[in-house]
């Protein structure tokens, strides 16, 4: 019985610098979460609107952790709001947007809960679901991908 050729996955850290090319953000550290199903972004000052009918979000990211500056201000159509479980167990209906996520040499389309939770550690978590079938994880590593995009 022939074996069927296995494809090898490149290696992510635990952190990784990240960026929203749709968001204009250039760069976020984002916590690699393999327990968290969902990516989240931290965002600042939300203010849902409508265009044309449809649900949309506008809000303010601060890439750099321990500051507010820059801020980044960004749109994007709400995609539905979802309850999000956090680690202390708490729910929380957050928005969900859909996105792209640029990681090493590669970007592509995720979805992203915008949090408002200031004792976040970082700013971003990239959940599961973002690097499925994309990247194994090394646990005992920090930026694979580089320090800086």
């Amino acid at each position: 019985m022939a074996k069927r050729a296995q494809r090898v996955l490149p290696a992510i850290g635990w952190r990784e610098w990240v960026s929203l090319p749709d968001l204009g953000v250039g760069r976020v550290k984002a916590k690699v979460d393999t327990g968290a199903r969902t990516s989240a972004l931290q965002a600042f000052d939300m203010e849902p609107f409508e265009v044309e009918g449809q649900p949309w979000i506008r809000f303010e990211v601060h890439p750099m952790q321990r500051t507010s500056t820059p801020a980044v201000r960004a749109e994007a159509p709400i995609l539905e709001y979802r309850s999000v479980r956090s680690s202390s167990g708490v729910a929380e209906l957050r928005p969900v947007i859909e996105t792209s996520l640029q990681l090493m040499d590669q970007t592509w389309r995720i979805e992203l809960t915008l949090a408002r939770r200031d004792e976040m550690g970082f700013r971003m978590l990239l959940g599961r679901h973002a690097f499925r079938d994309r990247f194994l994880v090394d646990a005992g590593r920090s930026f694979r991908g580089g320090r800086r995009l």
